[in-house]
């Protein structure tokens, strides 16, 4: 089946920090990351450094992880979701300089526990999506979504909350 036995980690795993019994199906390029217990990371996921993934999580095939997410324990992310970290990236500067590390700000987003997101959902960064939340398939959250409140559409807005 193509997953990754973690008490013979691959070399391109050496800098991740990864908890027990943690499932990582083949094709994932992980690093400088975390990925706490019980979690299980399909294949195809990239999860970049100063990422965390929580306890009891499912990441789903083809989904991107950029430096500064953080995802909380008992997640779920659906297939190809997409998180952001730069609300206006540049390949170069105003006077035609590459950019590099120094010339962008990461911001932070975080996906509060027990939080789904449906396939195919992009995430912009700097947001916070609440405890239970639920974000509908192809979604683009564009701004914070409180605990409990189910999203949907382009941009999401709140169409229920959960009782």
């Amino acid at each position: 089946m193509g997953i990754l036995n973690i008490d013979e980690p691959r070399k391109s795993l050496a800098n991740v920090k990864v908890g027990q019994n943690v499932r990582i199906f083949n094709f994932v390029n992980a690093y400088g990351c975390s990925i706490d217990d019980n979690s299980k990371i399909g294949a195809f996921v990239e999860i970049q450094k100063g990422a965390s993934v929580g306890k009891n999580c499912k990441i789903s095939s083809h989904t991107f992880i950029c430096e500064g997410v953080h995802i909380e324990d008992n997640c779920f992310i659906g297939h190809g979701v997409m998180f952001t970290n730069d609300l206006f990236p540049r390949a170069t500067n105003p006077d035609g300089s590459q950019q590099t590390d120094a010339d962008w700000h990461m911001q932070e987003t975080f996906v509060k526990k027990g939080a789904s997101i449906g396939s195919n959902a992009t995430i912009l960064c700097g947001i916070t999506i609440g405890e239970n939340a639920l974000i509908g398939a192809g979604a683009m959250v564009t701004k914070d979504i409180p605990a409990n409140a189910v999203a949907a559409g382009n941009p999401a807005k709140i169409i229920k909350y959960l009782k």
